[in-house]
């Protein structure tokens, strides 16, 4: 092991490696030590080692004690030779590059026996240390991996193909992984610590982060990322993958072409945002849109968007920007479309608001288990912020606005399922009155345990919606579209 600071263990001195970052060209030599920040080198030493389980689940060569000894004495060294200032104005894959030159003079001067396997893993597993997200690189760069669940330091689990499933990665301690939870929260100016344990924020792909720490979470720091795949997916792809049919896919093109109202309703992971994604794909580029999100997750490919997150309340409880208050605003940002991320709250009564007042095809999403329970939990959710609304009022306002509601579903075999797209009629009475367009009917399962089933008309010839589509020119297209349907059934 290294003996104390500024020597090695040898009796080599830290100087013959400052002299090698001078030689391979690194423009950042190490500071006195009264020059460099202590706080700053603690908290990286602290990413120094990554235990890993004895049976990994991906496959990769089992690590043992000697090499966990290796890559500490090689972290220490590249610490005590590096400026940690001067490495953070570098470009990330120029400072990979000059760690990975400076690493590997480290081990050719302390003589460690390594294979060439063994030498490329040890500069991978550093290089995430200094740079990237430590053990959670691997499986951030895996695109089959929908969900990472970290649960304390000891425990990570990963959904693939729908299915959860737990992952070889570990964190040294609960203390690496808080510190990890922190430089992915501040590069979107949020914090989390114990005085502001929740925290939502996101990576630089868009994928959803959510980190929960103690006092909160009793077992240590708790991370949950919704990952976003590098390849975005189509309604295209949702037809290959089974979750809608090409009649049920081209009808949901017309619907987002003809500016129809939409609301996505869906439980946790079944696709929502997924789903408003491929739905923004066939709005005309010339549109201004406006999104309001909690985190920004939206990924829109019109050159005309403007988007907008919420903000939190900071130490003293001041200068929180709600949802409510994005929607609102956006009003008076001459917007041709709204998509409100996720509705959760009073915000709703904004966005139908905006609906109703020419904003034609603005979108988003609410948790609800069925079309019906949304149109509920909109009536809910309007009487929480307080509306001295008659219900009869709220309604009406729900059916003014409101013209398509999306139902997707993550059935119990994982996969996920668009169920219903339905059409909101109007009132009898007090009772608001819808009618499905398609249904997803399941006829039972394979030998595999997948659920087996397909996407059925109604037999609705003539949707309320026809007059907006022919106004849009599409009123042939719509109805290939349900005969086609029709046909399938």
């Amino acid at each position: 092991m290294f003996g104390k600071r500024g020597s090695t263990g040898e009796g080599r001195p830290i100087q013959e490696f400052r002299a090698i970052a001078l030689e391979t060209a690194l423009p950042m030599h190490a500071a006195p030590d009264a020059a460099r920040s202590p706080r700053d080198v603690a908290e990286i030493k602290r990413l120094a080692v990554v235990e890993q389980p004895s049976k990994p689940a991906a496959p990769q060569r089992e690590k043992n004690e000697s090499y966990y000894d290796t890559k500490s004495q090689v972290f220490t060294a590249l610490i005590d030779t590096i400026d940690l200032s001067q490495l953070s104005k570098l470009d990330p894959d120029v400072a990979r590059e000059e760690i990975r030159d400076i690493v590997n003079d480290i081990i050719a001067i302390k003589n460690f026996a390594m294979s060439i396997a063994e030498q490329e893993e040890l500069l991978d597993d550093i290089c995430n240390d200094v740079l990237g997200y430590g053990p959670l690189e691997p499986l951030l760069a895996r695109d089959d991996i929908a969900d990472i669940m970290v649960n304390g330091a000891r425990k990570t689990y990963i959904e693939v193909l729908g299915k959860v499933q737990e992952s070889s990665v570990r964190f040294r301690d609960n203390q690496q992984l808080l510190n990890i939870c922190q430089r992915i929260v501040s590069q979107v100016g949020r914090r989390v610590d114990e005085s502001s344990p929740i925290c939502d924020a996101r990576l630089p792909d868009g994928s959803r982060v959510n980190v929960i720490a103690p006092p909160l979470a009793l077992d240590g720091p708790i991370l949950t990322i919704r990952k976003f795949k590098k390849d975005k997916l189509t309604l295209d792809q949702l037809v290959r993958l089974g979750a809608i049919s090409p009649p049920g896919a081209e009808l949901l093109q017309i619907i987002g072409r003809v500016r129809c109202n939409i609301v996505i309703s869906g439980g946790t992971g079944s696709g929502k945002t997924t789903l408003l994604n491929c739905l923004t794909n066939y709005i005309d580029r010339d549109e201004r849109i406006i999104t309001c999100e909690d985190s920004a997750e939206l990924q829109l490919q019109q050159p005309h968007v403007v988007r907008l997150e919420t903000r939190p309340a900071n130490l003293e409880g001041e200068g929180e920007i709600t949802m409510r208050d994005l929607v609102k605003n956006c009003l008076r940002m001459r917007p041709e479309r709204i998509i409100v991320g996720e509705v959760r709250g009073p915000e709703v009564f904004d966005l139908l608001s905006a609906m109703n007042t020419g904003h034609d095809g603005s979108m988003g999403t609410i948790h609800a288990n069925s079309p019906r329970e949304c149109l509920s939990r909109m009536e809910s959710m309007i009487a929480m912020g307080g509306f001295a609304l008659p219900q009869r009022t709220v309604r009406e306002i729900i059916v003014g606005s409101v013209d398509i509601i999306i139902q997707a579903a993550r059935l119990r075999d994982g996969s996920r399922r668009i169920t219903h797209v339905t059409e909101v009629v109007g009132m009898e009475g007090d009772v608001i009155i819808t009618q499905d367009l398609m249904v997803y009917d399941i006829e039972g399962e394979d030998a595999n345990g997948r659920l087996v089933g397909k996407h059925v008309s109604t037999g609705l010839s003539r949707p309320k919606f026809w007059d907006r589509a022919r106004y849009y020119n599409e009123e042939h297209r719509l109805a290939q579209a349900i005969d086609a349907m029709e046909v399938q059934s």
